[in-house]
């Protein structure tokens, strides 16, 4: 086995008592085959998009980088844990780990395929030196059309596992977009919300006083009724309400700042008795090279396409993260 793997290897094996969970909404990440399956239309070789095989393992090696590097400077090892969302498929997500910047880090994948009608999904990736997935279940969010037919959209992963031997419940999400209008779509991740309070009802059933961390890219922001419905119906903490500001976000819409990509955690992290972990951090990870480095949309995150348009960047939204610190 070549040196600098062994290093890094033990590098993960528990020289950092810091470890980082990540969420990425990576726009878009889909491969260059044409599935019946998904909507994939807009990204094939011949399509408007162009997007070409050139392309697509441009995006990967610029994904693996950022991955790498979420995070406080003090911790040694990149991710242990990142939720990420729209991934075409598994295939993707392995092509990602398999990567230039990530092959050399024992991930591993849970990703199930949902019905959702872009043919994107929600997908966790996690370092097996540090987390042990027991248990894995997409669980459906249940929407009508006005006409009462079935309107799809992502489902909520739940994957249960040991974090450096505690047991720990990481649920993954992608609600439903504002591009009908917030109001009008407002139900929407209502029901979601509803989902992953009623998949903490069960954890709650199954185990005692379970430590569960909610991510994803939720479309609302910490004041909305879907985040706060999860903090007083599953007794979470949302961090990322001190970290919300007009100036700063994890994506930027029409020049506005929006922080939909959050990280809530059940406050029996804060319990000393429960948990060996306590909570030391939780930020945005807009480094200035995932920006846009000039023009009117300087500082903007640097997207992979404005509409048809190639721009060859990492994705429309920045990455958020938080640090647990493992007391010894």
């Amino acid at each position: 086995m070549p040196y600098h793997i062994i290093y890094i290897n033990y590098i993960f094996s528990g020289m950092s008592q810091k470890h980082t969970i990540a969420f990425y909404n990576i726009e878009n990440l889909f491969d260059t085959k044409d599935d019946a399956n998904t909507y994939d239309d807009d990204f094939l070789p011949h399509s408007a998009k162009r997007w070409t095989t050139k392309r697509y393992q441009n995006k990967l090696r610029k994904l693996g980088q950022v991955i790498t590097q979420i995070g406080e400077d003090d911790v040694d090892s990149p991710p242990a844990i990142v939720g990420l969302a729209e991934v075409e498929n598994k295939q993707v997500v392995q092509d990602l780990i398999e990567g230039k910047y990530l092959r050399h880090y024992n991930y591993d994948i849970v990703h199930y395929d949902s019905s959702d009608e872009r043919g994107i999904d929600v997908a966790l990736i996690y370092n097996t030196d540090v987390f042990e997935v027991s248990h894995s279940e997409p669980f459906a969010v249940y929407l009508t059309k006005e006409d009462g037919s079935r309107d799809y959209t992502r489902d909520v992963l739940l994957v249960s596992g040991r974090l450096n031997d505690e047991q720990t419940h990481i649920i993954v999400n992608h609600w439903s977009s504002r591009r009908q209008g917030e109001k009008e779509t407002e139900h929407k991740r209502l029901a979601a919300s509803d989902t992953v309070n009623r998949v903490v009802e069960v954890l709650n059933k199954n185990y005692d006083n379970p430590k569960i961390i909610v991510m994803g890219d939720f479309n609302d922001t910490p004041q909305n009724r879907s985040l706060i419905s999860l903090e007083e119906k599953s007794n979470l903490y949302n961090p990322f309400k001190k970290i919300s500001t007009r100036d700063k976000g994890s994506l930027n819409h029409n020049f506005e700042w929006h922080l939909f990509d959050q990280i809530l955690i059940s406050t029996n992290f804060f319990d000393a008795t429960s948990t060996k972990f306590n909570l030391s951090e939780a930020d945005i990870y807009n480094s200035q090279f995932l920006t846009q480095y000039h023009g009117k949309f300087k500082g903007q995150p640097f997207r992979t396409y404005v509409g048809k348009r190639y721009k060859g960047g990492y994705s429309d939204h920045f990455p958020v993260y938080i640090e647990l610190k493992k007391d010894n």
